[in-house]
């Protein structure tokens, strides 16, 4: 919604109905929705004004790809199937901010109980369907430039354009998503802030933004992951005089402590997951070696903790996990990546994690028994270049309850759509107000994404 669609609305006060209109509040709802969104405004979004409810599965479309082809003069042109892959998307993210209005504080007037209640409420709303979003970096680990604690450089924003390059990402619609310590390191680069290096007549360095550069538009979110230390470790380090090549899977490892299957081990830089085999003196790793390793380059190992709960947790469970062997410093951090014993998913932690609970960004994609190992990324940080067709965020619109229970409306604009519920409660003498939007994410090509470590 463009700046000129903005309503001025007249103040009103205690006794006047229209202060409940729940249109004004839906159009107000998305509006500051669409304020305070970053990741979600840059991906493929997928709209249609058809009413959803929680679970159900809709289908978007993966772009289809053709092959040029060489044409001799006298033959018929070659006829390729104009495809675009359906792929199915679960409307699994009921998200939704509610809060209670006494009726003493309607006096406010309408502006005022805006900004007191509702801009807060969407700010919740828009962090999280960001991080939803930004937790699909992890699915694209295999393809990944720079290293976790080193700054990132021109050389690092190099090597991630060489990369898109060799994945035959498009030219058009590349973006990077940078955390704000990444942020301040390509700000010290002076492609980054040099006018005449941006070609883009100072816009970027006027604005503070990042800008472009080699065809990326690079864009800082509070919301990317950068881990810190403190978590626990355990020190290891390759054992093999002649080293290993990229690709390899296999290595033989020495150090102390004991890793186990599942937890996630940084070698020069890069995170991989350990898969099986016996770790003290054997480390086998879900994805081959990005590059090339010397004997004793050290292996970090995240001890990560455990699932705590007798009867484990089934297929597609969404609420809270609950877990152990977290304790002190020893705590997951907003955005960090989690993972379950050696089985595939790679998930985000979303706000609220504290030493016993998490949650995730998506339903759990396998069931996960009591014990088993979360495995948690390594110390860095984390950045993602994509092109907008790497990942769908699917909204539909929610269905209005019946009018004699309460007021409701939903607003829909630049494929966001957003549902305000509002009832008063006569024993608490006051109004209920609640915000939500249905929405599914879905990875649409692995080969559009690339992770930059810092």
């Amino acid at each position: 919604m463009k700046k000129t669609d903005y309503v001025v609305f007249t103040p009103l006060f205690a006794n006047s109905l229209d202060a409940y209109v729940p249109e004004l509040w839906a159009e107000e709802s998305l509006i500051v929705l669409e304020q305070n969104i970053i990741a979600a405004a840059l991906v493929h979004r997928d709209f249609e004004d058809e009413i959803k409810m929680y679970g159900d599965t809709v289908h978007t479309r993966r772009p289809g790809k053709f092959v040029g082809k060489r044409k001799e003069h006298s033959a018929a042109v070659t006829v390729q199937d104009a495809v675009a892959t359906n792929v199915e998307v679960k409307l699994d993210q009921h998200l939704h901010t509610s809060f209670f209005i006494s009726d003493g504080e309607e006096s406010k007037g309408f502006k005022n109980l805006l900004a007191t209640y509702l801009e807060p409420a969407m700010q919740a709303i828009a962090r999280q369907v960001d991080e939803i979003v930004i937790s699909q970096q992890y699915q694209f680990l295999a393809n990944s430039v720079g290293q976790l604690g080193t700054a990132v450089t021109k050389s690092t924003a190099v090597a991630l354009n060489t990369k898109m390059d060799t994945q035959l990402m498009p030219q058009m619609d590349r973006r990077c998503l940078v955390t704000p310590s990444t942020k301040g390191d390509l700000l010290n680069v002076s492609e980054f802030t040099d006018a005449e290096k941006i070609a883009d007549g100072g816009l970027s360095v006027r604005n503070g933004s990042i800008g472009r550069y080699i065809g990326v538009d690079y864009v800082m979110s509070q919301l990317m992951p950068s881990v810190t230390v403190g978590q626990t470790i355990l020190t290891k380090a390759i054992n093999n005089a002649a080293g290993y090549p990229a690709g390899t899977t296999t290595m033989t490892i020495d150090g102390t402590g004991t890793p186990v299957p599942g937890q996630w081990v940084s070698i020069n830089g890069v995170p991989y997951r350990a898969t099986t085999g016996t770790i003290i003196t054997t480390l086998v790793i879900e994805d081959g070696l990005r590059e090339a390793v010397a004997d004793d380059d050290v292996v970090t190992v995240k001890v990560g903790g455990l699932v705590n709960l007798t009867a484990g947790y089934a297929l597609n469970y969404g609420g809270t996990i609950v877990v152990d062997n977290f304790a002190g410093a020893n705590v997951m951090q907003r955005g960090q990546l989690a993972s379950f014993g050696v089985s595939t998913g790679r998930y985000g932690v979303t706000s609220g994690v504290t030493t016993t609970a998490i949650d995730l960004d998506r339903r759990l994609e396998a069931a996960q028994a009591n014990d088993i190992v979360v495995g948690i990324a390594p110390d860095g940080n984390y950045n993602f270049g994509f092109h907008r067709n790497a990942i769908a965020l699917v909204t539909r619109p929610l269905a209005l309850p019946a009018t004699n229970m309460a007021s409701a409306a939903v607003a829909t604009a630049d494929s966001l759509s957003v549902r305000v519920v509002i009832t008063y409660d006569g024993t608490n003498q006051g109004h209920l107000v609640t915000v939500d939007l249905l929405a599914g994410v879905k990875v649409l090509d692995t080969d559009l994404g690339v992770c930059m470590f810092g």
